[in-house]
This record gives structure tokens, C-alpha cells and sequence, in this order.
């Protein structure tokens, strides 16, 4: 069964930094694409970045310059470090990837969320 799990979460001051992993099981065989988005209760989920198997990024406006999105296929893990937090950064995290399992079949997978509280 293919699962995306999320972690990193946590509470941190303004200014502090966090990096949000995203693992991918053993069932994935590679991650092509990847994407961190954000929902914050009561509001609609928004792409935070996302990158392409060919390294191409995209990042939110809202972050641009705090983030950094990456891949690494060698451990089956994707990552978002994110630097300078600010309190509306405060929300639940979630991975979703696009991925080829060991079958070569391809999919989209979410993860579950990871929880990120930016406060003093």
C-alpha cells in the first residue's frame, strides 16, 4: 500500500525555521513530482511549492524566499525547509506526490498533515 507520511511539524517562535519531511513507502518506486500545500481552518487549502522531476519549483508567493522544496529519490523522501516563519504560516502541512509505485503503476498520493504552529 502505498502511503506519504509527514513530519517535522511542531510549534516555533516567529523567525525560527522548520524542515517538514515527507516519506514515501516502499512501494514507491521513484517520486516524479511533488507538492506541499497548506489549510488553515476555515480557509482553502493553497499550494506552498512544488517541484517537478525536472527540478523545476514553484513557489506561493506568500513564501517565496522562506522555502525551500526538494526530493530525494535516493531515500524516497521529499522535504520543505521552511526559514523566517511567521505566524500566518501557522497550518496543517500536507505532501502529495506523484509517483511511480514498484508495479511502475503511477499515482497521486496524499499524507496525512503535519501540524505547524508559528507563535511566541
Amino acid at each position: 500500500q502505498v502511503q506519504l507520511v509527514e513530519s517535522g511539524g511542531g510549534l516555533v517562535q516567529p523567525g525560527g525555521s522548520l524542515r517538514l519531511s515527507c516519506a514515501a513507502s516502499r512501494s514507491i518506486l521513484r517520486i516524479n513530482d511533488m507538492g506541499w500545500y497548506r489549510r488553515v481552518p476555515g480557509k482553502q487549502r493553497e499550494l506552498v511549492a512544488s517541484i517537478t522531476s525536472g527540478g523545476i519549483t514553484n513557489i506561493a508567493d506568500s513564501v517565496k524566499g522562506r522555502v525551500t522544496i526538494s526530493i530525494d529519490n535516493a531515500k524516497n523522501m521529499g522535504y520543505l525547509q521552511m526559514d523566517t516563519l511567521k505566524p500566518e504560516d501557522t497550518a496543517v502541512y500536507y505532501c502529495n506526490a506523484e509517483a511511480e509505485d514498484i508495479d511502475l503503476r503511477r499515482g497521486y498520493y496524499w499524507g496525512q498533515g503535519t501540524q505547524v504552529t508559528v507563535s511566541s
